[in-house]
């Protein structure tokens, strides 16, 4: 007997093949029986008519920060309401675990660290997990039993070398004990399910005190070393970021991810590669990477977003404004005085020549202020101004645009949410990304969804991109879009059994209407402990989403179930090739 029965579906299966309309069953959690229209005879407990509806594997969003919500959200919400069913986390070096038993005071450091580098809710990580592990392992077991989706860890390189020393793992050296230390955790969190070895370089990444993370002051054969030990484990990967990711590798930068993916053996994944016609070198410098690890034996994987996924800006919290340099001295300050500095035309005009300076690299996009949108607000001051751009309301007022936001700001003690209009929407940058998704070394991606959660809401780039090749720019077909949501990066990942609709495959499985598929707004809603804010982004046209055969979403509500799984290295993932 199967337990649900999908007929009539317009099936998607996930391979790139031509959909055509067929009836589904599950049983046990996996794909029973692939067949056409009234072919299948076996009793059901449950059948649904998805007659004009798509059915489509699950989709896999391949760099997460779930890695804490998962405990107060188990759906990992939105990413679950649009249609993704495998998240992997633990990426950019950091995660909840190991946490070294003797220092207790490393949990908290831990929390810091992950509110300010990947802007999370303080008070949500003190309230919402409960912080009883210290092995990577116990992490993995709490989650256990307990979540919607099926996830996966890396070990973050932050978190072993805090383990193994302590406050010295900020601006120190590690000895060869010490890494030999370092190997071991490592070893053990990859024999307890871990998924490889996630590392920062990035000169964005600062802890809760203001200094470079643990993995910044790791040397190049620390690196390599611990890149070694993850080739020794089954199913395994590497993750790294280094500075040049937001824009463009240095040649240093290429020969590191190189070592690392060659000592590994592993395939090694960087997020993200921004695509912008205005710097059209961009692409084929970044994809470099790409060809030389390949030449040395390994391979190199940029992420990559199908969508434009916004990040809003503020002067009262940190936000990428804060890494303009010359600028994190003066946003740094109290508010007060912080309002007082950025009144003062002199303090403005430096802090301009050092935004549209060649330092500032990738930031100076952030500098053309008359093209942002002013969003929230807080005071009677500046009720109308939301959904205005700044150059409307600066030539009304007779300003220069970057005065005319901080007058605006400054009335709402820097609280206004500011939205940088994109300078990457012309057809030639569509162009650009349609050609460049071609690339047998990039995968769509990169939604860092769990983290900046007041900032940005890149977890619906998924149905968003399918409403788009539907019913927008049609870059390319609904059944490659499916494929390149959900098998390729199964592939890349090492997912048995997952990614495709087949026979024996887990039933992992999205239901939409193709002509509604799409996903809303970015708003801000208060549902993290702590009443802790966020943006949401709701789901349109999803169906149905099942986790391994369950219903865990129906017509935009959860249903309460929590079929995922902990997905293990080697039980759950298989060894990808680098050739």
């Amino acid at each position: 007997m199967l337990d649900h029965l999908i007929r009539s579906a317009t099936l998607v299966d996930g391979t790139g093949a031509p959909a055509r309309t067929a009836d589904v069953g599950v049983r046990a959690g996996r794909i029973a029986v692939i067949a056409p229209p009234g072919a299948v005879t076996d009793p059901a407990a449950s059948t649904e008519d998805a007659s004009g509806l798509v059915l489509a594997p699950g989709f896999v969003d391949p760099h997460t920060h779930y890695d804490a919500q998962l405990f107060w959200d188990p759906y990992a919400t939105p990413s679950l309401h649009h249609g993704v069913t495998t998240v992997a986390g633990g990426n950019c070096g950091f995660t909840l675990a190991p946490l070294n038993p003797d220092r207790p005071g490393d949990a908290d450091y831990t929390r810091r660290m992950m509110a300010r580098v990947e802007g999370m809710s303080l008070v949500a990580l003190e309230r919402g997990a409960p912080w009883t592990w210290h092995t990577f392992g116990e992490y993995l077991d709490a989650l256990e039993g307990r979540i919607a989706v099926n996830a996966g860890f890396m070990a973050g390189h932050c978190a072993l070398r805090r383990h193994v020393m302590g406050p010295d793992a900020i601006g120190g050296r590690a000895t060869d004990a010490q890494l030999r230390a370092m190997t071991a955790l490592l070893h053990d969190a990859m024999d307890a399910g871990a998924w490889g070895l996630s590392t920062t370089q990035s000169t964005t990444h600062s802890d809760g005190d203001g200094a470079p993370v643990a993995s910044r002051h790791a040397a190049p054969d620390e690196l390599v070393a611990l890149s070694r030990a993850v080739g020794e484990h089954e199913g395994t990967q590497l993750e790294a970021i280094v500075a040049g990711c937001l824009d463009r590798f240095a040649d240093d930068e290429i020969d590191l991810l190189t070592a690392m993916t060659a000592a590994a053996g592993r395939p090694l994944n960087w997020n993200v590669l921004t695509i912008d016609a205005a710097v059209p070198e961009r692409v084929p410098r970044q994809l470099l990477a790409s060809e030389r690890a390949r030449a040395a034996g390994g391979r190199i994987v940029a992420l990559t977003l199908p969508i434009l996924a916004p990040m809003n800006m503020s002067l009262g919290t940190f936000c990428a404004l804060n890494l303009i340099p010359g600028w994190g001295e003066v946003l740094a300050l109290p508010v007060p005085e912080r309002i007082r500095r950025l009144r003062d035309p002199d303090v403005r005009e430096r802090m301009l020549a050092h935004a549209r300076s060649p330092e500032a690299g990738v930031f100076r996009r952030l500098a053309d202020f008359a093209r942002y949108v002013i969003g929230d607000t807080y005071t009677p001051q500046n009720a109308g101004l939301t959904g205005r751009t700044v150059r409307d309301i600066a030539a009304e007022r007779g300003q220069d645009p970057f005065h005319c936001l901080v007058e605006i700001c400054a009335r709402d003690d820097l609280r206004t949410v500011l939205w940088p209009m994109p300078t990457d929407n012309d057809p030639a940058s569509w162009e650009l990304r349609r050609t460049t998704w071609e690339h047998e070394d990039v995968l769509l991606g990169g939604s860092d969804a769990g983290a900046h959660l007041d900032r940005m809401c890149g977890a619906p780039y998924t149905t968003r991109f399918i409403g788009d090749c539907l019913r927008g720019r049609r870059l390319v077909p609904l059944e490659r879009a499916v494929r390149m949501l959900s098998d390729d990066p199964a592939r890349l990942l090492g997912l048995r059994g997952r990614g495709r609709i087949t026979e024996g495959h887990h039933a992992d499985l999205v239901l939409f209407d193709p002509e509604r598929i799409d996903a809303g707004p970015a708003t801000l809603v208060h549902d993290l402990p702590g009443d802790s804010p966020r943006l949401d982004a709701a789901a349109r046209g999803v169906v149905s989403v099942r986790v391994n055969g369950v219903e865990t979403v129906r017509d935009g509500r959860v249903t309460g179930a929590v079929p995922g799984t902990v997905l293990r290295s080697g039980r759950d993932t298989r060894t990808v090739s680098t050739r």
